[in-house]
């Protein structure tokens, strides 16, 4: 029996994360989902264990960059996956250091390329 990979999700649009966590759940992959950025950092301070981070970039309090940043600090190979409807016009490069996998999504995303993207910059793909 494989163990799932751990994915730490934060998203603002609840009913968005409601489905996407129920895809990824029926893809194998164990969600702990996040209202916002800051209670996904609040989840990883508190000893939130996750292999993955999916993340918006726009939502209230703490967004998907300085999420990104905050948590790389710490784990500067996580892998991430950026869920955006608005993508920087200057790509994944102003999203991070380049240390880790970073894979952009634009929304509306299908559950496929979503569980493909979570794979390969978990290098399962």
């Amino acid at each position: 029996m494989t163990i799932p990979l751990r994915v730490l999700m934060a998203e603002d649009e609840w009913l968005a994360a409601e489905v996407l966590a129920e895809g990824l759940e029926d893809a194998g992959f164990a969600v702990l989902s996040a209202p916002d950025g800051q209670a996904a950092l609040e989840l990883a301070a508190a000893g939130a264990v996750f292999d993955l981070l999916l993340t918006d970039l726009r939502m209230p309090r703490l967004d998907g960059r300085e999420l990104i940043a905050r948590l790389r600090a710490e784990r500067p190979d996580l892998p991430v996956v950026v869920m955006t409807g608005f993508p920087p016009p200057e790509g994944t490069g102003a999203l991070h250091d380049g240390q880790g996998p970073l894979r952009l999504l634009t929304k509306p995303i299908e559950i496929a390329p979503l569980v493909a993207a979570l794979r390969a910059v978990a290098g399962i793909a």
